[in-house]
Parts: structure tokens; sequence; C-alpha cells
């Protein structure tokens, strides 16, 4: 299947398609199934963690895709993120040596040589914060990961890596939608060269975590605005004959954002990699910058497991 993609291109060259398949919150027994039909609905970037407990299926799902399309490697583009560890949660932050064992064991389950990026998933632990990073440098340079960057980290943490004389990020993905713009992030991020991969793109939508076991920080209130039969989402949907879904990803790639759609439904998966066909107008745009309502509720609950 021939998709539309379109591609940013990292601090390295390196250039990662902006349209990933996410893979947060699916069991690792049904990710070998959704990831191969993922990459034969057209998705050439897969997203997935360490933390998510499904690598070996999101692993399977990757061999299983590249065979059925005779692809090779080099055609898919693969992240995955380093648990850093967190004391708050009684766990030792990762040193700089588990650092370079966590990418060989993700590697291993993944079935992979390398990823074409590797994250720290958050920014824990204060006293291995560098040290991490030190390592995700070495790791490029040894050729396991071909690009690197952070998540979650905001504008402090990455001053820290300046301050120290290290490279930055390539990447920082962060929770992004219209009712979390994060401007003054997004502008630094601009400002120092960082690409943004947004995640929880779909917040807005009344169906975004509503399944049992999927909690958020979304207040009942947010929850009825998505619901509601006047959203403005559900209206654009209507004008530019595209799910609210596809137009809530559009906003993001249009914004110059990668975005991670996940789905386990075969026609939203293919829907939700279609958001090169139409373009949100000047004037909805500007309708959609006046929704912001602040810091974003995937990731205040202080847990990014439940988040990215």
């Amino acid at each position: 299947m021939q998709t539309q993609q379109k591609y940013l291109a990292l601090n390295n060259q390196v250039e990662m398609p902006m349209v990933g398949f996410g893979t947060y919150l699916i069991e690792n027994e049904n990710a070998a199934e959704l990831v191969q039909q993922a990459i034969v609905s057209g998705y050439r970037h897969i997203d997935t963690a360490e933390a998510y407990g499904n690598e070996n299926g999101v692993g399977q799902g990757i061999q299983s895709g590249l065979k059925e399309l005779g692809l090779s490697r080099e055609s898919l583009f693969v992240t995955t993120k380093l648990w850093p560890g967190n004391e708050a949660w009684g766990q030792s932050p990762k040193t700089y040596e588990a650092t370079l064992a966590a990418l060989n064991s993700s590697l291993a389950r993944l079935q992979l040589e390398y990823v074409d990026l590797y994250l720290i998933h958050a920014p824990f632990g204060d006293a291995q914060r560098l040290e991490q990073w030190k390592a995700l440098l070495e790791l490029q340079q040894q050729g396991k990961a071909r690009a690197i960057g952070v998540s979650n980290f905001r504008e402090a943490h990455i001053e820290e890596i300046k301050a120290a004389g290290l490279p930055l990020p390539d990447v920082n993905q962060i929770e992004l939608h219209p009712w979390s713009q994060k401007p003054d992030l997004v502008a630094y991020l601009a400002e120092n060269n960082i690409a943004i991969t947004a995640y929880s793109s779909l917040v807005p939508l009344s169906t975004w975590r509503a399944a049992a076991g999927q909690a958020s920080a979304k207040t009942e209130s947010m929850k009825a605005d998505g619901a509601s039969a006047n959203s403005p989402f559900k209206a654009m949907a209507q004008k530019y004959g595209v799910t609210e879904a596809q137009v809530l990803l559009r906003w993001g790639v249009q914004n110059g954002y990668a975005v991670l759609p996940k789905s386990a439904n075969r026609e939203r998966i293919r829907q939700n990699i279609d958001l090169f066909s139409f373009a949100i107008d000047e004037e909805d745009m500007a309708a959609i910058a006046e929704m912001d309502r602040g810091d974003g509720v995937a990731w205040s609950s202080g847990d990014p497991t439940k988040g990215s």
C-alpha cells in the first residue's frame, strides 16, 4: 500500500517519518499483529518503549511486516525509549553502564541490530540524568542508535545538557494537542533545532482513554467537551470530509510535529496515516490556537507510562 508521507530531518540528517504508529497500551500478545498491520497499511515509523512491556511483540510485528512486503530493515524507522528509573517509585536511576545494557536488551527483544531513535523516557534521576545522556551519545557512536533524544523534558532539563557542553537531543517527545500547545517549550525547541514528536494527540476526543484501566488526569468536563455534538473538531471533520482524529493529527503535522496515532482497528489505522490529502485552513488553525488549556493531562499524573 502506497501512502503519502513527509519527513523531519533530524540534526544528524536522519529522516524521521512524521506519522508513526504508537504502541503505548498495546499488550505484548497483541503487538505483533497490530504492528504488522500498521506496516502493511503504510506506516514506516514504529514507536515503543522499554516501559511499555511490548518490545518482544513489536519486534515480531516488525519482522513479519517487513517480510510480507519484502522491505529492507532500512525502510523502517524504529523508536524505543530508556526507562531511566525513578527514585520516588523506589527505583534506582540507571547508571551509564545500565543505560548501555538497557538498549542492548531492547535490541534483543526487538530483534534489531540498531534503532533509529533512542529516547530517555522522562527526566527522572537528577544524579544520573547526564550520565544517561552521555551513554546515549556513546550508543550513537557505536551505531546502535542512529539518532538520540528525550521525552517529557522541559527547558531546564535541556539547559542542563547544554551547560555540560554536550550535544543536544535530536528529538523531544512531548504531550501536544489543541488543549496543551506548550508555546514556550515549542519555541525553545525550535530555537535549539530539536525536532518534536507529539503524543496523546487525540486527547480532545470523548473516546480518548475511555476504556477501563486507561485513566488519566483528563476531567469529566473535558470529556463532555469532546463528546458534544457541537464539538469544533466534529464540525471540522465534516468540513474536510475526514474523521475527528484525522483533524487532530493533521493539526500536529501541519505545525511541524511528528505524531504517533495508535489504534487496534484496521480501518482507523489506515485513516490515521492519511494526513496529507487535506489541510486545515487558516481560519480553523487560528480557532484551534485559542483552545490551549495549559500543561496537559497525560503527563500531569507524573507517570509517563500513562502518557507516552
